[in-house]
């Protein structure tokens, strides 16, 4: 088979983004997420425009036990996983602290820091056993500077952060490639889910400004995954033109 590449949260967004950009290069995927019927069509699209082969994997990345139970059982022709990109995340709520809601808390950390973990813990061997491959953490410019009612949110990307450096140190001895992506403003599903259906909020977050595509987030990683061997980008940041880090927007009037 060509390079394996596991996408998590692959349904939507830079995720999906992520498999058309891989599988347009020939990579064979993995594709998890929750929403079966939506793994089962990008499944259909990408066999069929690409002619490579797609893995469909439905679970919840904060359930540890069915992360495990999906990766351990992966036949054996699919073990042999190149790249993994941990793209799975979500942001909910943009309230401030005292007025949180504790269940919006619990899911975005067991979301975007056990889901990550357990993720790449259950990975790692068939790595290890290659002696190389190549983690894709997704993160935020919110995992670099906190910002008013970011607290949850801010504190999971940040947990990506020191994670991501941490996984680069431990896995020196193996070979193996650790890059985080810290992303601004990208137009995705993430608003409207961050505010939790209302439309008219979630599209005021790119009033004004030509926001990053998944498409364009895609790119980037992709390009830091085609590196020769002996390079890694360790950390990097991208934002819209408009944009330069988690407080300063240069917004049309």
């Amino acid at each position: 088979m060509n390079n394996i590449v596991l996408i998590t949260g692959a349904t939507s967004g830079i995720g999906k983004a992520c498999a058309q950009k891989f599988a347009a290069a020939k990579h064979n995927l993995i594709i998890t997420g929750r929403r079966k019927e939506r793994l089962a069509t990008v499944k259909l699209e990408l066999e069929s425009a690409h002619g490579i082969k797609v893995l469909p994997l439905c679970f919840d990345v904060q359930d540890k036990a069915a992360v495990f139970a999906a990766i351990n059982s992966l036949p054996a022709e699919w073990q042999a996983i190149s790249i993994l990109i941990n793209n799975a995340g979500l942001a909910l709520g943009r309230d401030s602290f005292e007025d949180a809601d504790l269940t919006d808390w619990e899911t975005m950390l067991n979301t975007n820091v056990h889901g990550l973990l357990y993720v790449s813990r259950a990975v790692l061997p068939f790595m290890i056993a290659q002696k190389k491959g190549h983690i894709v953490n997704m993160g935020s410019v919110a995992g670099k500077e906190v910002y008013e009612k970011g607290n949850a949110y801010c504190a999971s990307k940040f947990a990506v952060d020191a994670l991501n450096r941490a996984m680069r140190i431990d896995l020196l001895k193996h070979n193996i490639k650790v890059t985080g992506i810290h992303p601004g403003a990208v137009e995705t599903e993430f608003s409207l889910v961050r505010y939790k259906g209302d439309a008219a909020i979630a599209d005021a977050t790119y009033k004004g400004i030509t926001p990053l595509t998944g498409a364009d987030v895609a790119e980037v990683i992709f390009y830091c995954c085609s590196l020769p061997a002996h390079v890694c980008i360790n950390d990097l940041v991208l934002t819209p033109t408009q944009q330069a880090d988690a407080f300063y927007f240069n917004r049309n009037q």
